[in-house]
């Protein structure tokens, strides 16, 4: 357990964590795929007839606890991690977006798009309770945690299909509307939950083990794919497509642009529009699931009680020094008798991340703009059915011209707090960061980088 719980919190290690893929460059004025993965509205806006996205990926690493100085200047990293009253959440989130095709066609914008996701999570863990697991506790401690503790893993992939039409234009404002069915290919999951804790920490002051008595938790144990016999073997999280069709999801979203310049034809045909003055969108997104159906799948939910120990005693948390897996934990706890099943599955629905999208990008002068992003989720996912994502709101300054930007996103997402990144598009090529800025020249608790190539016809 200690492993499991240590490998969550130390991916900071990697100095990969996250805020929304892809910020700064996600509503680019350029257009296209990019900008129809948060809203497939924006699909009538291409600025070519054509786009098509050879290879886009967003690593992004997150957490509340340690900064960039921590890596550096020798603190306890297993100390740091558990410091201080609050929960301890760490986030570690990856999309891919492969080999995509988009067109439009008249008022109508098509596309068929490709992605994998990667999620590994440690959320609300009691900083106590991660002491004790990670053996740098002393003494004794009462936890009464009122909240879900999680470790958490996901692996996906989809194939997209998008649709949007204008259905508004009028001089020099056009509305539009969009939607995406997401065909959905589960691959591996894990979750371990912990539930409302309660119990005691006791240090033996000879051995120096430490014991958890008198407890009480309500626990879920579900797994299924490669994730069942390893959360820290990165191979496990690869196999992508590993579970076929399995799922369905659903984006829509709605966009309205206030066109800057309206030039009527000079042969009496229909009007042509260069550029915006203002783009605006709202979206919903990632509404669905996807059920997991792997020959090793298990879900379970359980009922812990520990009972309270003469003297010093309980469960002993060195006994899972061996583990490898959750699969592990929970054979331990059984094997002590400290679990009660309540109830039990095979094939499992795990929700997708859904969140509401909104954002607006407005042209300041000539070749400047700002833009406006918020993320917000729609569902409480700290439930152990649903995978995870972060409330996040983003302003961008931005500089540039048909073929480069040049554009500074400033964030603020609910685990890392504030943030400060950089990024380019040079043509078709696009490499950036949401929070680089803000880690080489102050103590960042999250890092992150992206890049991709597109190109229109």
């Amino acid at each position: 357990m200690r492993k499991q719980l240590l490998f969550g919190i130390a991916l900071l290690s990697l100095n990969v964590f996250s805020q929304e893929h892809f910020s700064g460059i996600n509503i680019s004025k350029r257009g296209g795929l990019l900008n129809a993965s948060i809203n497939p509205a924006e699909l009538t806006n291409m600025s070519r007839k054509f786009d098509i996205n050879v290879f886009n990926m967003s690593l992004n690493l997150s957490n509340n606890k340690i900064g960039f100085s921590d890596l550096t200047d020798g603190t306890d990293l297993e100390k740091k991690i558990f410091s201080g009253s609050e929960p301890t959440s760490a986030r570690l989130d990856v999309l891919i977006q492969g080999p995509s095709f988009a067109m439009k066609h008249k008022k109508w914008g098509f596309a068929l798009w490709t992605a994998s996701n990667i999620k590994a999570n440690a959320i609300d863990v009691d900083v106590n309770f991660g002491n004790a697991v990670t053996n740098s506790f002393l003494g004794t401690a009462d936890i009464n945690s009122g909240y879900n503790q999680r470790m958490n893993a996901a692996s996906w992939s989809e194939i997209n299909l998008s649709a949007a039409r204008d259905i508004i234009e009028i001089g020099n404002h056009k509305l539009s509307a969009g939607a995406t069915l997401k065909l959905l290919f589960p691959a591996s999951y894990m979750n371990m939950g912990v539930n409302h804790l309660q119990g005691q920490l006791t240090t033996e002051p000879i051995s120096g083990d430490i014991y958890l008595d008198n407890a009480t938790a309500s626990m879920n144990f579900s797994y299924s794919g490669s994730l069942a016999n390893s959360y820290e073997d990165s191979s496990n999280y690869s196999e992508l497509f590993a579970g076929g069709l399995n799922g369905y999801g659903i984006d829509f979203g709605f966009n309205y642009q206030l066109k800057e310049k309206v030039q009527e034809s000079t042969d009496g045909g229909d009007y042509t529009v260069d550029g915006y003055k203002l783009n605006a969108g709202l979206s919903f997104r990632n509404m669905g699931s996807m059920t997991f159906k792997d020959n090793n799948n298990h879900s379970s939910n359980y009922a812990l009680n520990i009972p309270d120990a003469v003297g010093i005693g309980g469960l002993n948390l060195s006994d899972f020094e061996g583990t490898e897996s959750i699969v592990d934990i929970e054979q331990t706890l059984i094997d002590k008798g400290y679990l009660t099943k309540e109830t039990s599955s095979g094939p499992f629905k795990v929700k997708l991340p859904a969140v509401i999208n909104a954002y607006v990008d407005y042209k300041i002068y000539n070749k400047w703009s700002v833009s406006a992003y918020m993320q917000q989720k729609i569902s409480d996912d700290s439930q152990n059915d649903f995978t995870t994502i972060q409330n996040t709101v983003t302003l961008t300054p931005r500089f540039g011209g048909k073929n480069y930007e040049l554009y500074l996103p400033l964030s603020s997402n609910e685990v890392s707090g504030f943030t400060t990144g950089f990024g380019f598009r040079l043509g078709g090529f696009f490499l950036g960061s949401g929070s680089i800025v803000t880690a080489a020249l102050n103590d960042s608790k999250q890092a992150d980088i992206y890049m991709g190539f597109r190109f229109g016809i």
